[in-house]
């Protein structure tokens, strides 16, 4: 689901346990898919569509922002949007040739079109290739030893014995690139790019093995063209490595995709009056500590002195609620089942969830409305309701 129809979801089942509630939808990003939605959405601006090349090959629709008001000038890319994850068959995608091509075709346009500020959201990638398909959309030439330009995919890079940058795009040396990460993962080793996320991309352990080696590949000839060294640098191995490829060729600045959303929609003024703060996502883990959105938004929230409670769909064995930013951490599935089934019904459930959080909530009130000799009838909300 997009942030978007998680937030109406969750704010469905309140309405549906407690008649009156002020359930205010806010959908929010950490980089990846949604940023353009939540941005256009918070600060003003419209969406253009781009035909581009998606992440195995076929052609996809993909698009960019234009932001308006204090942010007018700016445009926002997700990779998300034509080289993610969703855009592939259900265990069916390719990393050692998925590409980043299209988002780089997204770039290209974006520079046509006379912008020169783009954030570009790093999360959701089905790749693994280090920002090289992106490079190539944009005009660099990777070599092989016999001076062949090299393929699709991050397994390619193996092969790659020259990058030439002198091609590149002439509006990219008058770009301001900001590459909104939503984790801080390095882009080789034990924590880099392919170790940690290629599993969860479809790449089977001698795979991901061959891929971290070709990212060490990447990053030698990075460092020796351009002088930057991304091999360990933080946010370097987010969407596969892209984030280190922005970095070194393009001069991209990294910033935590989720504390730059935060600012730019000002949630610090939007949570003003609220008795309540809900986030959540697919899965808390460790990694949800490091850029994902209910860390930002539950730390933004703490600050403020409001409780909050998480909804998602598994939690990692060991994760427990301490309180530093989460109040209650909630299931959304009501049963085991595959994560097919769990993917088909998810916005059912995470509405059904947010009811039955909307019942304990509205017993809660009248338990402490009894406590004080209070009556209040289940279709009678109080004002304490109403601004929950």
């Amino acid at each position: 689901m997009s942030g978007a129809k998680a937030a109406e979801a969750i704010a469905r089942g309140l309405r549906r346990a407690i008649p009156g509630v002020q359930a205010v939808p806010f959908p929010l990003s950490d980089g990846g898919e949604g940023l353009t939605e939540t941005l256009v959405a918070g600060v003003g601006g419209r969406v253009r569509a781009v035909p581009a090349t998606g992440p195995l090959g076929g052609a996809v629709t993909g698009f960019y922002g234009l932001l308006e008001g204090e942010h007018s000038g700016w445009a926002v890319v997700e990779v998300a949007a034509t080289s993610g994850l969703t855009l592939v068959p259900p265990d069916g995608n390719h990393p050692d040739t998925a590409t980043t091509r299209g988002t780089g075709e997204i770039l290209r346009a974006a520079m046509d079109a006379g912008i020169r500020n783009i954030i570009v959201g790093l999360g959701g990638s089905a790749t693994v290739d280090g920002g090289a398909g992106l490079l190539q959309a944009l005009g660099a030439r990777l070599l092989d030893r016999e001076g062949r330009e090299l393929g699709p995919g991050g397994l390619e890079l193996l092969r790659l014995s020259e990058l030439d940058l002198s091609g590149l795009h002439p509006a990219v040396a008058e770009t301001r690139f900001v590459a909104a990460c939503d984790v801080q993962n390095p882009l080789c080793g034990p924590r880099g790019a392919s170790r940690v996320f290629g599993p969860q991309k479809g790449a089977g352990p001698d795979l991901v093995d061959r891929l971290d080696l070709a990212l060490g590949r990447w990053a030698r000839l990075l460092s020796e063209t351009t002088g930057v060294d991304v091999r360990d640098l933080p946010g370097a191995g987010a969407a596969g490595g892209l984030g280190g490829g922005l970095a070194a060729a393009l001069g991209a600045r990294l910033r935590s995709g989720v504390d730059m959303v935060l600012e730019m929609v000002n949630l610090r003024e939007h949570l003003r009056g609220c008795s309540l703060v809900i986030t959540g996502e697919g899965r808390l883990d460790s990694q949800t500590g490091f850029g994902k959105v209910p860390h930002g938004v539950g730390r933004m929230a703490r600050l403020q002195g409001i409780p909050v409670i998480a909804m998602v769909g598994s939690l990692e064995d060991h994760f427990t609620c301490d309180g530093t930013y989460f109040d209650a951490i909630l299931p959304i599935l009501p049963q085991p089942m595959t994560l097919a089934d769990a993917l088909a019904r998810a916005e059912t459930h995470l509405t059904e969830s947010a009811m039955r959080l909307g019942e304990i909530l509205r017993l809660g009130l009248r338990l402490g409305q009894s406590s004080a000799g209070v009556s209040a009838g289940p279709d009678r909300p109080t004002e304490e309701m109403r601004s929950a």
